[in-house]
Parts: structure tokens; C-alpha cells; sequence
């Protein structure tokens, strides 16, 4: 074998190096790549030989031109052995040179924390594998890569004492792409977004996120600055929380969905009872089951909302054909849609409520709760005054307590006075139904009810001012 084709872990084809008698201990030798290592079988004499001595290996040192790296600890280790067991001592590393360090050019490094194959986690942790995510998401002036400067090189140094010079490596490292920039010997994300890597080098940030296919435990629950789009169907238990809009181009198994903008979700949507969606924008979908639906602005079905709470600060729209089953309706602006209730009056009634804002009406419901555990708090407090006698400091406490809970009562009193002036956002409110509305739906514009007791087709209900009732007209499409 050729010294300059074997590996430094490869001590190669051995040279017997012969000093002495023929039957004399001797070294078998051989050099690793570049000269840099030195290995050696220490070999027994035969029948009255004379044995290896220090003496001998460093006169065969300086004929093979051994002069640098010499492991005198190694040699006098394996010449105790030797001597000893008189058997091969065999693969002794007896020198070893220095070898060269190359020259690494500066270049941009990847921020670590963005490689997820290097993270560890604790056995015994109980793992959900939903907050996993194969997508690397990142800030708006975030650190993406640092510049490393350059490395000098240093020249080695073989076992024969020559020099070997080092190499230059020209690293490419990381380059800035679409939506970053170079600062402070940094490459920064420009925007909120996805961190892609072009080519292995170009780090790039998409202001979107695509999902080709399902959401499920491949990709983790989605949470995301932008607007994402996903092209598969959404599995139970999977939260999607984004920056931007939404869009699924299939069915929405709804667990848990909030967005500061809109939601197109073209499959529909599908709760478990618990399900919530919430949108800073509208939402539009096909048909939304079992769920709690909210939005800003509004709410467009094209078939069916069924067994669902929906609540917007818009109108709710549906379809010719559309039909709202068991479910309760807050719409600020009115209503819209083919047919209200079931005609069998089986099951949950359904309840229209228009003209009131739900989030006023939410924080009312909010402080009457507060309201009531202070009203329990306070009597439990009276009760125990009635209850015997205290000593002035005692009792001095439970009045100070009981005045501080009434004047929180008060203030939470006053809060719901305040709130309930301003429920009523829009007295022009109208519900419009092409088709039936059976009995037992109730309907309220701005807090007056009308309950439905007979059927009603294709009409028009709307809040009369003036009389302070609603009015049923026909409807005319």
C-alpha cells in the first residue's frame, strides 16, 4: 500500500526494521498520511536473541529519521510489557506530528436555535407531540445568522521535522435572501414569517405559510404571524393560531382556530361541542356544526349553522336554502337566511339576537357573575358579625373588609349601569327568512323579544322605534 493512501487511523503495511543478529528483537514500523504518525509491533528475539532496549529503538528511530512527536511514556510502557511477556506487543502509536490547521474564511453561520435535529428532551417529560412543529418561524429583526470570522491557519509539522503548510478553505456559509438584511455583521429577518432555505444557503423569509397537504401530527399545531393557507383537511385536537388570515380548502375539524383576519374555510366547519373559532375579520365556510363561531365583521354560510353559537359584529349571511338548527345567533347588523328552526321542534330551540353588541353583552354577563360573588361575600361577612361578639380590633377588620367589598359591589353595579346603555348598537337591525321560521324560536332586535308561537314564511322582522315592538312585514326578495 502506497503511505499517502493510508488514513491516520490506518497504521498500514508494516516495515520490519532489522538491527542486530537475526534472531535479535527488532520493530516492525510503519507511517500513517503525510508522515504524521509513527506506529510500531515490538517483535521478541528468537532462542538467545537479545531482547529490545531503549537504546536500540532510539538508533532505529534516527535511521528511519524519526525526530519529532517521539511518545517516550508509550515506548517505555511497551518495553516494560515486552520485556515481561517476551510476545508481540502490537499497533504502538511511538510519534506523532502536528498536523497543519487550515485557514477558514469568514462566513455567515446559521443562529443554531433554528436547528431543531439538536434538541433534547427529557425522557420522563410527557411529550405533546401537537406542540411540535416542522416549520421555523421567525421574527421581525431577529438574528438569523452571525458572521464568523476567519480562522488563521497554522502550519504542521511531520515526524520527520518538515513543515507542512496549511490550506485555505473558502467557506460559502449563508447568504441574505427575499425579506432579510446584512447589519452589524448580521443577517436579520425583515418581517414576521417562515424561514426558508433556499439551496441550502440562502435564508429567505415568506411573509405566508402554504400547507400542501392535512394538518395533523406531522405538522404540529400552526401557529404562524401571517396569513396561511392549508390545502388539506384540519384533524381534531390541532390548534391554528395566525397573524393574518386563514384559508383550509377542506374540512375544518375544529378544536381551536383564532386569526386577526379573515377565515375561508371552503369544506366546512366541525366542532365537538368545544370547538372555537374566532376571526379579527369575516369568516365564510359551507356549513359550521357543533362549534362556537366568532368575528368582527361577518358571518357567511352557505348551508347550514347547526347546533352552534355564533356571534359577530356583522350580519350573519346564508344562503336561499340556507338553515340555522338549535343554535343561538348574535348579530349586530341582522340576519339573513332560508329557514329558522326545526319543524319537528324536536331538540334545542333556536334563538336570533340582533342589534346588541355580544361583546358588551358578554362583559355584562362577566360583571353580574363578579356582582354575585361579592353580594355571597358580603353576607357571609354580615352573618358572621351576627354571629357573637368580637373584640374591637376583630370587628374593626371585619368592617373594614365588608366596606371595601360593598364599595366594589358599587363600583361593579355602576359598571353594568354603564354597559347596558350602551348594548344597543343598532336599532336598524333586521332579520330576513325566505323560507319558515317554526314555533319556539325567539327572535330579539336591540332586547325586544318576539316569540315565535305559529309559523312564519318569507318575512321580514325588523325594530319599530316608535312603538317599541318588532314588526313582521312580508318579505319581497
Amino acid at each position: 500500500m502506497d503511505k499517502s493512501m493510508r488514513s491516520n487511523n490506518d497504521p498500514g503495511v508494516r516495515q520490519k526494521i532489522q538491527y542486530g543478529t537475526p534472531s535479535d528483537g527488532t520493530l516492525a514500523v510503519s507511517f500513517s498520511a503525510n508522515d504524521l504518525e509513527v506506529y510500531a509491533d515490538f517483535l521478541p528475539p528468537y532462542e538467545d536473541g537479545v531482547m529490545l532496549n531503549i537504546q536500540t529503538v532510539k538508533y532505529i528511530l534516527e535511521k528511519i529519521n524519526v525526530v519529532y512527536g517521539i511518545q517516550w511514556d508509550a515506548i517505555n510502557d511497551a518495553l516494560d510489557l515486552y520485556s515481561i511477556s517476551r510476545s508481540i506487543i502490537k499497533n504502538v502509536l511511538i510519534a506523532k506530528g502536528d498536523p497543519p490547521q487550515p485557514e477558514i474564511s469568514e462566513y455567515f453561520e446559521m443562529n443554531p436555535s433554528f436547528d431543531k435535529s439538536k434538541k433534547n428532551y427529557d425522557q420522563k417529560e410527557r411529550i405533546d407531540y401537537r406542540e411540535f412543529s416542522p416549520f421555523i418561524i421567525v421574527r421581525q429583526g431577529q438574528t438569523l445568522a452571525k458572521l464568523k470570522p476567519i480562522r488563521p491557519g497554522k502550519d504542521g509539522t511531520n515526524v520527520h521535522g518538515a513543515i507542512l503548510l496549511f490550506e485555505k478553505i473558502q467557506k460559502e456559509g449563508m447568504s441574505a435572501g427575499q425579506n432579510t438584511f446584512v447589519e452589524n455583521k448580521r443577517i436579520i429577518a425583515g418581517i414576521h414569517g417562515q424561514l426558508i432555505i433556499f439551496n441550502k444557503k440562502i435564508l429567505t423569509v415568506q411573509k405566508d405559510l402554504v400547507i400542501k397537504g392535512a394538518v395533523g401530527y406531522h405538522t404540529g399545531n400552526i401557529i404562524f404571524p401571517g396569513d396561511v393557507s392549508i390545502k388539506g383537511p384540519v384533524s381534531d385536537g390541532f390548534k391554528i393560531i395566525t397573524g393574518g388570515s386563514l384559508t383550509i380548502k377542506q374540512t375544518l375539524d375544529l378544536t381551536e382556530v383564532s386569526t386577526k383576519g379573515d377565515i375561508l374555510v371552503i369544506g366546512g366547519i366541525k366542532g365537538r361541542g368545544y370547538g372555537l373559532i374566532k376571526s379579527g375579520g369575516e369568516i365564510r365556510t359551507k356549513f359550521i356544526e357543533n362549534c362556537r363561531a366568532a368575528a368582527r365583521k361577518s358571518i357567511v354560510v352557505d348551508s347550514g349553522i347547526i347546533n352552534s353559537n355564533i356571534y359577530t359584529l356583522g350580519s350573519v349571511e346564508m344562503g336561499d336554502k340556507g338553515r340555522i338548527l338549535g343554535s343561538d345567533i348574535y348579530a349586530l347588523h341582522g340576519l339573513r337566511t332560508g329557514s329558522i328552526g326545526r319543524k319537528t321542534g324536536a331538540g334545542r330551540a333556536t334563538n336570533i339576537y340582533c342589534g346588541i353588541d355580544f361583546t358588551v353583552k358578554q362583559e355584562i354577563e362577566k360583571n353580574k357573575k363578579l356582582f354575585s360573588v361579592l353580594a355571597a361575600k358580603i353576607e357571609k361577612l354580615e352573618d358572621l358579625m351576627d354571629s357573637r361578639d368580637f373584640e374591637p380590633e376583630e370587628e374593626a377588620k371585619i368592617e373594614d373588609a365588608l366596606q371595601k367589598l360593598e364599595n366594589e359591589q358599587k363600583t361593579v353595579s355602576g359598571r353594568i349601569s354603564q354597559l347596558l346603555t350602551n348594548i344597543n348598537a343598532d336599532e336598524n337591525a333586521v332579520i330576513e327568512v325566505l323560507g319558515d321560521i317554526v314555533p319556539g324560536t325567539t327572535i330579539e332586535i336591540c332586547q325586544i323579544a318576539l316569540i315565535i308561537d305559529e309559523p312564519l314564511n318569507r318575512v321580514r322582522i325588523k325594530y319599530d322605534g316608535i312603538q317599541g315592538k318588532l314588526v313582521v312585514e312580508p318579505f319581497k326578495k
